[in-house]
């Protein structure tokens, strides 16, 4: 699907959101840096172009990434996987939703959320998660004009790959 944007000098730009590729993986990699340093992480991406290609298009993907793209150019990424809840059932967790610094403002964000829902509605998911940082105030105030709940009262748990070593040598 292809969308009119303009640019800072008024030109007319078309960009258009597609199921991502192989190919596309060194790109949406690029993206992935590119939000670790704006999330002041800029030493967090462990993952390379190989296992995106690996976990994404294997036998069993674990993620699906959409992608946008401007003059055949990706600037914009989502990428999601499934998800259950207890509670709920199927739901779909969209993991990162990202566009080049230059091209924010112009809707891709939106577009991308768009697909990420209407995949999500394809699934019959019971809802959709995702989490963003406190501090992102462009994005929060997105996610309530799409008619997202901002849970602000729950807190992110997780153990990275040493907290897992580290509690896997404490129960042995």
């Amino acid at each position: 699907m292809a969308f009119p944007i303009f640019d800072l000098q008024f030109h007319t730009m078309d960009f258009k959101i597609r199921n991502a590729t192989k190919a596309d993986m060194s790109a949406v990699l690029n993206l992935i840096i590119e939000l670790a340093v704006f999330e002041e992480e800029p030493n967090a991406v462990e993952v390379t172009v190989d296992s995106l290609i690996i976990d994404g298009f294997g036998d069993q993907p674990a993620f699906k990434c959409f992608v946008a793209e401007v003059d055949h150019k990706v600037v914009g990424a989502a990428i999601v996987y499934n998800r259950f809840s207890t509670w709920k059932g199927k739901i779909l967790h969209l993991e990162d939703l990202i566009v080049n610094q230059k091209m924010r403002g112009h809707g891709i964000g939106s577009a991308l959320l768009d697909e990420v829902v209407k995949h999500g509605h394809v699934l019959r998911v019971k809802r959709i998660n995702w989490e963003v940082i406190s501090w992102n105030e462009g994005a929060i105030k997105l996610y309530e004009r799409k008619g997202a709940k901002v849970l602000r009262d729950w807190n992110v748990v997780h153990l990275d790959e040493n907290g897992i070593n580290n509690y896997i040598a404490n129960i042995e």
